[in-house]
């Protein structure tokens, strides 16, 4: 009789295998480094510690900080606020106590999926052209896909955290707002103040991001002193900016509170316009020129020609590339710094290195790359996975803290070396719930090759930027539908590997 043995490698071994991407990168770099701009590196690092002091940038510098931070403001209150509405309305249990059936809350799901699977960036893009430039156009580009991410987060959470007690409401006889109310909403309030905190950091990050292309704020100023080599300039930006996230961060922690939480966001626009109206931020709403939009998209025999323009195989292929370096650099570079340097200090440290991480938009970290290498898919997945490899960080530290070290000094004890110790201890009790979020994190990595798709001179992001100079509009319009169904398509992949691997936990 024979014996069949499948080998499987251990859990906490999964989050690691990732990081065997580092090889092909190292070797990428290697082959198209020319290390010509070193000297403007070393120009950069030494900028660090001796910023900008002159006043009068500064004073351009917190100009921009705070048209940042109201856009940021702005459109998360709103999206919060419309998020946790539109999320209740797409719970398929929530439709289920009030109407009997869930086929209404499946259908807006369908219907809200296409907006959330076009990147901030595009929707910028898209609503500059019609609107001019004007604060409500990146307030709306953020606002749009956050509402429906917030909306998927509650719906998802509602579902598949019903109260036992539900039917014995219903049973009752109960109203359906006072089942709601009741059975559904107490266990979900939480998880819905951590969310929407962390949604906060999240616009923050996506308003630089805009700005950066030109959309105004923070970005604008750091995109334009890194570009003309200004690196005193834009370290004083990058530092009133790291002064900004921790005291966001820390004020978010004292609100933990899920009253205060929760009111929050309800008075963020409010606060946001008072403080645009003394800024004299352009908030009041445009006129858009739709003609100017649909003039050309109206002729339909031009759609046709526009899609055989591209030869789509390989552009989606090298889309795909860029996401798959960028998400195995992310996803693999914390748990080997940790493993490589274990220990208490070594969280604090690490934790510093994740917020220096997230601290620099994407397109800057590609463009000082570049002083470095040729443009290459590899570069472009490397500048993406180290942006990203921040909030990765930061996932894993907070992971390992809410969990606590008892393992690691259990293993210790018993005589195992500080790596082993550490590897089947604090790694190993949060692999299970790092690598489910990393799923969900190569999604916003997919949606974010749109930003960084011009430093390979590849991608969907590249051929889209090529298409808007360039006012082609149907052009324009197959590559955010094929952004779109691909960010798709990625959503159902990750949520058929969440389910398979919960459904596994449940089994043992």
């Amino acid at each position: 009789m024979a014996v069949r043995i499948t080998l499987k490698p251990a859990l906490p071994l999964i989050p690691l295998l990732p990081g065997l991407s580092l090889l092909g990168i190292v070797a990428a770099l290697l082959r198209d480094g020319h290390g010509g701009g070193l000297p403007l590196l070393q120009e950069f690092a030494v900028a660090a510690v001796h910023p900008s002091l002159d006043p009068v940038v500064l004073g351009s510098l917190l100009n921009g900080l705070q048209i940042t931070l109201i856009i940021a403001l702005l459109s998360w209150g709103i999206s919060s606020v419309l998020g946790v509405g539109l999320g209740l309305l797409c719970s398929i249990t929530v439709s289920e106590i009030v109407t009997g059936v869930s086929w209404p809350a499946v259908l807006l799901r369908r219907c809200l999926a296409p907006l959330r699977a076009v990147h901030e960036l595009i929707w910028g893009l898209l609503l500059l052209q019609v609107f001019g430039l004007n604060g409500w156009v990146a307030v709306c580009a953020i606002a749009i896909p956050y509402t429906v991410l917030m909306a998927r987060v509650i719906a998802d959470q509602v579902d598949c955290h019903v109260s036992p007690a539900l039917p014995v409401l219903k049973g009752s006889g109960a109203a359906p707002w006072a089942v709601i109310f009741t059975g559904l909403v107490p266990p979900l309030v939480q998880p819905l103040c951590d969310h929407i905190g962390h949604r906060l950091d999240c616009a923050l990050r996506s308003t630089l991001i805009l700005g950066v292309f030109g959309l105004g704020g923070l970005g604008t100023d750091l995109s334009l002193s890194l570009r003309s080599l200004q690196f005193q300039e834009m370290w004083s930006g990058l530092w009133l900016l790291a002064i900004a996230m921790v005291i966001l961060d820390r004020c978010l922690r004292m609100l933990r509170a899920w009253s205060r939480m929760l009111i929050i966001p309800v008075l963020s626009p409010l606060i946001a316009i008072t403080w645009g109206t003394h800024l004299d931020l352009q908030l009041s709403w445009p006129v858009g020129q739709w003609s100017a939009l649909f003039a050309n998209v109206m002729d339909g025999s031009q759609g046709l020609s526009a899609a055989l323009e591209i030869s789509w195989p390989g552009v989606i292929a090298s889309t795909l590339w860029i996401t798959l370096i960028a998400g195995c650099f992310a996803t693999g570079l914390p748990p080997l710094l940790l493993l490589a340097w274990p220990g208490q200090t070594s969280l604090r440290i690490q934790d510093l290195l994740w917020r220096a991480f997230r601290l620099l938009p994407a397109p800057l970290t590609a463009l000082l790359l570049l002083m470095l290498a040729k443009p290459s898919l590899a570069l472009a997945g490397l500048a993406l996975g180290l942006h990203h490899s921040g909030v990765m960080g930061r996932v894993l530290m907070d992971d390992i803290r809410n969990t606590g070290l008892r393992s690691a000094q259990t293993l210790k004890s018993c005589g195992a070396s500080p790596r082993v110790s550490w590897l089947y201890g604090p790694l190993a009790d949060v692999s299970r719930q790092y690598l489910t979020y990393a799923i969900y994190r190569i999604d916003v990595i997919l949606r974010d090759t749109a930003i960084i798709g011009l430093v390979g001179g590849a991608g969907l992001g590249w051929q889209l930027m090529e298409a808007l100079s360039s006012f082609h509009w149907w052009l324009v319009f197959w590559i955010v539908l094929t952004s779109a169904v691909l960010t798709l398509l990625g959503e159902s992949l990750g949520e058929r590997l969440q389910g398979s691997w919960n459904s596994r936990a449940m089994a043992l």
